[in-house]
């Protein structure tokens, strides 16, 4: 994720920061600090001892949004590394304002794997409260009266309470959380993964009203829950629908077949002028038959803009996109060309290049995929499919 900062590495994961994490320290030591000197105030003015330091407060306000965050660490290990087990690598953990985001790989493809996935996180911190739950009542320290944002009070009765907190939260059936994935994963034992989705996505949709109507009367907070878990519902929902249209086709039915390459040495200008003549956005680099890069329609127009129209355009293609080869499957290929970030992927056959795979060609591919489904379903309709269609769908 941009702006996001490396902090630590752990089992081979590598754990992010993003920098808006600082908003909430900073909010942190406001409410903190002004609840503190406020309650010191009073007691100057009451003519008592004045015992509360804003200071120190604000010190343990600050160190307990760490041991949450701490905790919200280890709910993601818990994910990775049950992820680990079904052989899915986690290529990082962000640390957001609003919790962690683990991205995994890929998805488990078994609904029993994606349970064991979903639920090892909130497990994490079902431990972490039990264990400190049991320590406070053995000490007997545990604080029942807290306020969980407000400054002061026992620091691990807060910690023990925020974790329960965060098992609850998380295991609201709707997603993004835990337990949307959970729900998707027991439905999905008895119907396609599709439609387990569609359903779990429609609960999730249906508590975000709930989430919503609660927050215009009682806590505004929960119109932004609302909104979180309503658009992650939805996203989850199209995310599903995709990959169902792709499951099964080959990258060659995707792929651009007619498209110009480029070499290193021509200019930016004259691959604007390329860019301009036809419907191609993204160019293969080829030097000596073999492919070296691609530029992009961004590279092509920020160079541009920075006047750099006479530059090279190995100067400014990318590097790092990959390339694929045409009897890989679209499934597949899609989530490691969103982990790379290309707009575009090179496809080879034995070495050769023989083809371009855009978002642009496999949106159409869905369309007309989806086409022909409509199409089939008019009596009496005539539907001559191109050759080279889909083998995964039945020909009329």
């Amino acid at each position: 994720m941009r702006w996001s900062f490396r902090i630590a590495r752990v089992f081979g994961i590598s754990i992010y920061v993003h920098w808006t994490f600082a908003l909430l320290i900073l909010w942190v030591i406001y409410i903190h600090w002004s609840q503190a000197s406020a309650a010191a105030a009073a007691q100057h003015r009451a003519g008592v001892p004045v015992t509360v330091d804003p200071f120190a407060q604000t010190v343990e306000g600050v160190l307990l949004v760490c041991a949450v965050f701490a905790c919200v660490v280890l709910h993601e290990l818990g994910h990775s590394l049950a992820a680990k087990r079904y052989g899915i690598p986690t290529r990082d953990i962000t640390l957001l304002p609003i919790g962690g985001v683990a991205r995994l790989e890929r998805m488990p493809e078994k609904p029993a794997e994606e349970l064991v996935v979903a639920a090892a996180g909130p497990a994490v911190n079902v431990v972490i409260a039990a264990v400190l739950l049991a320590a406070l009542i053995a000490t007997g320290s545990l604080d029942f009266s807290l306020g969980l944002f407000q400054a002061g009070g026992g620091f691990f009765s807060k910690l023990a309470w925020l974790n329960v907190v965060l098992v609850v939260f998380n295991l609201i059936p709707a997603f993004p959380m835990d337990g949307g994935r959970i729900l998707r994963a027991l439905l999905a034992t008895s119907m396609d993964y599709t439609r387990a989705t569609a359903i779990a996505a429609g609960v999730g949709q249906a508590l975000a009203i709930v989430f919503g109507i609660l927050g215009l009367f009682f806590n505004p907070f929960l119109l932004f829950i609302a909104l979180f878990v309503f658009i992650g519902a939805q996203a989850e929902a199209h995310a599903a629908t995709r990959r169902a249209a792709v499951e099964g086709v080959p990258v060659r039915e995707a792929m651009v077949r007619r498209f110009r390459v480029l070499v290193p040495d021509e200019s930016v200008a004259a691959a604007i002028e390329e860019m301009r003549a036809g419907l191609q956005t993204d160019f293969p680099v080829m030097d000596g038959g073999e492919v070296v890069g691609l530029v992009t329609r961004r590279e092509l127009i920020e160079a541009l803009a920075g006047g750099r129209g006479n530059a090279r355009v190995g100067e400014v293609m990318r590097r790092q996109c990959l390339t694929v080869r045409d009897t890989e499957m679209l499934a597949d290929v899609l989530p490691r060309m969103q982990a790379a970030g290309c707009t575009a992927l090179v496809v080879v056959r034995n070495g050769d290049v023989v083809g371009l795979l855009t978002h642009e060609n496999i949106g159409e591919m869905m369309m007309i995929n989806a086409a022909y489904q409509r199409a089939r379903n008019h009596p009496g309709a005539y539907v001559q499919k191109p050759a080279g269609f889909p083998e995964g769908i039945d020909r009329a």
